[in-house]
């Protein structure tokens, strides 16, 4: 599957050693050469994947810094640190441990643009340039990234706050790249650390997902150790998921509109996030006279217009939050010490900053198979919605007095997903089923929809 930050595939299915070559090998005649910083994150498949990677880049001319395991975040930085050409992440990030993927990095930091992502496919579907024997390059290992990106994380919040505060901290690392760095984090931030799943091996304890579903067991633990927080990032570290002092695992959501509500309450501006995340975003920055602004579903387009329009925070709802004084980039480290930060400054708990947020409902649900002819013709859909409001950056959306609907396919895995959300459960059930009425079943009438079988998620917010 090619989306809009790599290559991603089932191992042995989709994606093979050959293949990986063949793109690392594309990379390094896009970029044309010079230096290439590569990670990975803990699966078990990458120490297969990192020599084939190895291989592709060196034949095209390219010299390797190898980081070893560490956060997709973490390589970002160092490729602009070290000021290579670009970078490869080796990582399946949320996705089950049988996936893995190429996420391309471009010299600023940022994941290559999808026209850039069409030129290195471009590249792959012709005879790929090679260099002669005497023009091979070297591979050099460097293990500072972690220690680079704390350094850059640290500076950015009130680290003596935060200390004053004693927190009680469980991480769950579900022994994914994460577990190289948080912790660290946490403990130089004086917080008493509770570890579970921190062993970096890359056998998942659980789905790597930082969702309601996955976090059953941190919850736990959080209760048991009365915790003031729980902590669960994915493979590669760049999302983050919470858990309250009191065991409740909170919307994934929630990362964002509660780093948005810390950074606004220091400087107004404006705010960067896509399509399908919660509407309480716009509720939070018009308490600070701010303003949000949408974009595709991709981290990569919501940094691209972060850096382009100045804001002062952004991300997605998925638990990615982008810090433009750390870098344009997911980052679930640096989403961590804000969320610390913002506890120590209110002398809070995480509940009760929870409560005080904008509440709606909000259904996801996804169909396996994207349907051909979708999204359906805009004369259809103004037919079926009457005086909605219409969005076709990506996919639909369409957005009715009691709430919204986004329907697109996914750029991560072969389904369609489809979110709503409004302010009662009921009304979010009703349009998520009206959407997939009205919308999937228009584009090929020979699908059922069975929503039981297709929900992923469904919360209050």
């Amino acid at each position: 599957m090619i989306g809009v930050s790599g290559v991603r595939g089932i191992i042995g299915e989709d994606l093979s050693p050959e293949l990986v070559a063949k793109f690392a090998a594309a990379f390094g005649e896009f970029l044309p050469g010079g230096l290439v910083v590569v990670a990975s994150d803990t699966r078990p498949s990458n120490e297969m994947f990192r020599y084939a990677l190895f291989a592709g880049l060196l034949s095209s001319g390219c010299e390797v810094v190898d980081l070893g395991i560490c956060p997709t975040p973490s390589l970002q930085l160092m490729v602009t640190g070290l000021e290579a050409k670009g970078g490869i992440a080796i990582t399946g990030s949320h996705n089950p441990a049988q996936w893995n993927a190429l996420k391309f990095v471009r010299p600023d930091g940022l994941f290559l643009y999808p026209e850039q992502i069409q030129k290195v496919l471009g590249i792959t579907e012709r005879r790929i340039k090679r260099v002669s024997w005497d023009r091979i390059g070297k591979v050099r290992q460097e293990d500072s990234a972690i220690e680079n990106h704390l350094k850059k994380i640290l500076p950015l919040v009130d680290q003596q706050e935060i200390r004053d505060r004693h927190f009680k901290v469980v991480i769950d690392g579900c022994n994914g790249a994460g577990a190289l760095i948080t912790p660290e984090l946490l403990q130089r931030l004086g917080c008493e650390v509770v570890k579970i799943n921190c062993e970096p091996h890359g056998y998942f304890a659980h789905p790597p997902e930082p969702t309601r579903s996955n976090l059953k067991e941190l919850s736990q633990i959080v209760e048991s150790e009365k915790a003031n927080i729980g902590i669960s990032h994915d493979a590669d570290a760049d999302r983050v998921g919470l858990v309250t002092e009191e065991g409740d695992i909170l919307p994934e959501d929630y990362v964002l509109l509660l780093a948005a509500k810390f950074i606004l309450g220091k400087r107004k501006g404006l705010v960067v996030t896509n399509l399908s995340t919660t509407q309480a975003l716009e509720d939070v920055a018009a308490d600070f006279d701010s303003r949000v602004r949408r974009t595709k579903v991709g981290d990569v387009y919501v940094a691209r217009c972060m850096r382009k329009e100045k804001a002062v925070i952004g991300g997605e709802g998925n638990g990615g939050v982008i810090v433009p004084e750390v870098q344009y980039a997911r980052d679930g480290i640096a989403a961590v010490a804000l969320i610390l930060n913002y506890l120590a400054q209110t002398g809070s708990s995480l509940s009760l900053l929870a409560s005080s947020l904008p509440r709606y409902y909000m259904v996801k649900r996804k169909v396996k198979i994207p349907p051909k002819g979708f999204p359906p013709p805009r004369e259809y859909l103004k037919e079926q919605f009457g005086a909605a409001r219409f969005n076709f950056l990506d996919g639909v959306k369409i957005t009715l007095k009691e709430g919204w609907i986004h329907l697109r396919p996914s750029g991560t895995e072969p389904v369609v997903r489809i979110i709503s959300e409004a302010r009662t459960r009921q009304e979010a059930e009703n349009l998520c089923r009206m959407g997939m009425e009205k919308v999937l079943e228009r584009s090929t009438r020979s699908m059922p929809f069975p929503l039981s079988s297709t929900t992923i998620l469904s919360f209050f917010i």
